[in-house]
């Protein structure tokens, strides 16, 4: 089964969220491959931007209980943005989609890599560009429609230091000057928009614009588009150019500007896609 097979699995479970009850059917395989898991846990090494609220975990219960089994219960605090997360639109473009609001098929579908980590290893401010792009296009064909972009620029490999993954280990509004990573070039980003039909995009670093940014004008430009964001996205060296597909879930917090995101991607195994 290819990938309009594994399309017909992810119809099949939307059509048992609706209000009728969907038509007796078997359900296809899932599609072969290799299961990548791109996120990061979430714990006491878990990097958030340096004015926000970091990862707790609070152990409320944890122990046998007088009835005589074992039970084991906690509560969480976090910042949204941070770790492994999705910015939604609403992040920077007023009246756009929050978190909840984000469609299921804008961040589930086929993707493609582009890797520059060989300008980032040169260069920590590194912003991918228009040529970055054009370049992959030389050797793949044009950016499919409808499709995810994930960016490798290396910083993965930093991941959880700190102090090398954001250029800063300290924390406060005066740390924020001292971020060094690199991101989107705002110009790819309108061109992203303009040209191209993509659905989502993310990347091995904290943020989508570079750290030196002040104004976040990609975040502005793609979120103005409806083009949600991946960030501090895992483990992007095991992945293909092209031919695998994502499954990124955001926590659908109502109103949210961003969330936790476990996301991973299926990589059909060499010689072909995925089959039954």
């Amino acid at each position: 089964m290819r990938w309009t097979g594994f399309a017909l699995v992810l119809l099949l479970a939307l059509a048992g969220c609706r209000d009728e009850a969907p038509a007796v059917a078997a359900a296809p395989a899932f599609p072969g491959g290799a299961l990548v898991d791109l996120t990061y846990p979430f714990d006491e090494q878990t990097i958030y931007w340096p004015t926000g609220e970091h990862f707790a975990l609070h152990q409320d219960t944890r122990g046998m209980q007088p009835g005589g089994y074992y039970y084991e219960a906690n509560s969480f605090r976090a910042a949204e943005h941070g770790g492994t997360h999705l910015d939604a639109p609403s992040h920077f473009a007023e009246g756009h989609w929050h978190v909840d609001a984000i469609p299921l098929e804008r961040t589930i579908g086929p993707a493609v890599l582009v890797d520059v980590s060989e300008q980032a290893a040169r260069d920590r401010d590194y912003r991918v560009s228009v040529d970055d792009f054009t370049h992959w296009e030389a050797k793949h064909g044009r950016l499919p429609e409808d499709t995810i972009v994930l960016l490798r620029t290396g910083w993965g490999k930093r991941w959880p230091d700190a102090e090398r993954y954001l250029g800063t280990a300290e924390q406060g509004a005066e740390a924020v000057a001292k971020l060094h990573f690199p991101g989107l070039d705002p110009a790819a980003a309108r061109w992203l928009v303009e040209q191209r039909a993509i659905h989502a995009i993310g990347i091995d670093t904290a943020s989508i614009d570079a750290g030196t940014s002040t104004e976040f004008e990609s975040h502005r430009t793609l979120f103005a588009g409806d083009v949600p964001a991946f960030e501090n996205v895992a483990h992007l060296d095991e992945l293909p150019e092209t031919g695998f597909y994502v499954i990124a879930l955001p926590m659908k917090i109502g109103g949210g500007s961003g969330g936790p995101l476990r996301i991973v991607a299926v990589v059909p195994a060499a010689g072909g896609g995925p089959t039954d």
